[in-house]
C-alpha cells in the first residue's frame, strides 16, 4: 500500500467522481482508477460504489477512510516534528471542546494562540463529549477539553477546573431566589438536553440519591436554543454560569446558585498517551491551561481552579 493510493482515495471520495477528482489531484483518471483498484485488491473490499452519476462510500469505503486521514494526519505530524528540532513550535494542532466550553473559551485560546503561537495553525472543533473521546482515541485530535477525571484507558487526564452549574430563567418568570436547594427543582419546568448528553447525566445524577423526579418539559439539543427557551420564559434550564454570562450582564437572563455540591462537573485537558508529542501540541496544552488559569483567576470564567499553578505540561504515557 502507497502513500499515493491513500490520498487518491482521499481526494476520490471527497470529489464525489473520478473525473473531478483526477483534475484536482493532478492526475490522468485511467492512472486514478488503477490506483483505486489496486487498493481495493489489497485490501479485499470495495470502497467505492459506482454509477453514471458518479461514485459514493461503501461502508467499507467509510471506514478505510476513518483510517486513510488518521495515517496521512500522522505523516503531517511527523514532518513537523522534524523541523520542530529549531525548538520552535510549528504546524496543525486539533483540539476539542464541548459545546458549553467552546462557548466561553474557543476566543480567548484561540486569541492567544496567534499572538503567542504564530506557527502554530489551530484546528478547533466542538462536538459531544463522547465524540471527543473517540476522536481523541483514534488520532483525530490533538487535545480535548472534557468533562470527568475517571481514569479511563489510553487517556491522560490533567484536571484543571470544577465548574459550578446554576438555575437559569428568563426574566418574565416569578421571583427568582438566590440560591435554591436541589430539592426544590422538582416544582420548575425546565427544558434540558436529552438523557445521553453529559450534561443532563450530571443532573441526573445529583438528582438520583434523593429519588428527584424532574419537570421537564421540553428536551433541546442545541445549547441555543436551550437560552432561548429560558429567555422566552417556556422553561428554566441548568447550565454552567460562563455559558450565560452574556446573556446575564445584558439582562436577559438571571441565575440562581443550586446548593448541591454535586451540581458541578470537572473540567479536564485529555491527550491520548499511545500518539507521540510534538513540540506544537505540548505548547498549545501549556497555553490552554494558562488561559483557562487567568480567565478563572480573573473572574471571565466563574469557576474553581483545581489545576496546577505551574503551566508545565507531564507528559503521562505507557
Amino acid at each position: 500500500m502507497e502513500l499515493r493510493q491513500l490520498r487518491y482515495f482521499i481526494g476520490a471520495s471527497e470529489a464525489g467522481s473520478l473525473l473531478k477528482a483526477s483534475g484536482k489531484l493532478h492526475v490522468a483518471q485511467p492512472a486514478l482508477s488503477h490506483q483505486i483498484a489496486a487498493l481495493e485488491s489489497e485490501l479485499g473490499a470495495q470502497l467505492f460504489d459506482r454509477s453514471s452519476r458518479g461514485i459514493t462510500l461503501t461502508e467499507a469505503g467509510k471506514v478505510f477512510l476513518e483510517h486513510a486521514k488518521v495515517v496521512l494526519a500522522d505523516l503531517d505530524r511527523a514532518r513537523s516534528a522534524v523541523r520542530e528540532c529549531d525548538t520552535v513550535p510549528r504546524g496543525d494542532v486539533a483540539i476539542g471542546f464541548p459545546t458549553t466550553v467552546a462557548l466561553t473559551a474557543t476566543m480567548p485560546i484561540l486569541s492567544a494562540c496567534r499572538t503567542q503561537l504564530p506557527e502554530v495553525r489551530l484546528k478547533i472543533i466542538e462536538a459531544y463529549s463522547g465524540f471527543l473521546r473517540e476522536w481523541l482515541q483514534s488520532g483525530r485530535l490533538d487535545l480535548a477539553l472534557m468533562y470527568g477525571d475517571e481514569p479511563e484507558a489510553g487517556l491522560f487526564k490533567r484536571p484543571l477546573l470544577d465548574d459550578k452549574l446554576v438555575l437559569v430563567s428568563g426574566m418574565s418568570t416569578g421571583r427568582m431566589p438566590r440560591k435554591l436547594l436541589l430539592s426544590s427543582l422538582a416544582d420548575r419546568p425546565l427544558v434540558l438536553p436529552g438523557r445521553d448528553h453529559g450534561l443532563r447525566r450530571i443532573i441526573d445524577e445529583a438528582c438520583a440519591p434523593l429519588n428527584l423526579q424532574l419537570n421537564v418539559v421540553a428536551e433541546i439539543e442545541s445549547l441555543g436554543s436551550v437560552k432561548r427557551a429560558a429567555e422566552a420564559g417556556i422553561g428554566e434550564t441548568i447550565l454552567p454560569l460562563g455559558s450565560v454570562a452574556e446573556e446575564v450582564a445584558a439582562g436577559r437572563l438571571r441565575t440562581a446558585v443550586i446548593d448541591s455540591p454535586a451540581m458541578s462537573r470537572r473540567v479536564v485537558c485529555a491527550t491520548n498517551t499511545a500518539r507521540p508529542d510534538t513540540l506544537a501540541k505540548s505548547a498549545v496544552g501549556v497555553l490552554v491551561h494558562d488561559v483557562l488559569r487567568q480567565m478563572v483567576h480573573s473572574g471571565a470564567w466563574p469557576a474553581r481552579w483545581i489545576g496546577n499553578s505551574s503551566s508545565r505540561v507531564e507528559r503521562r504515557g505507557p
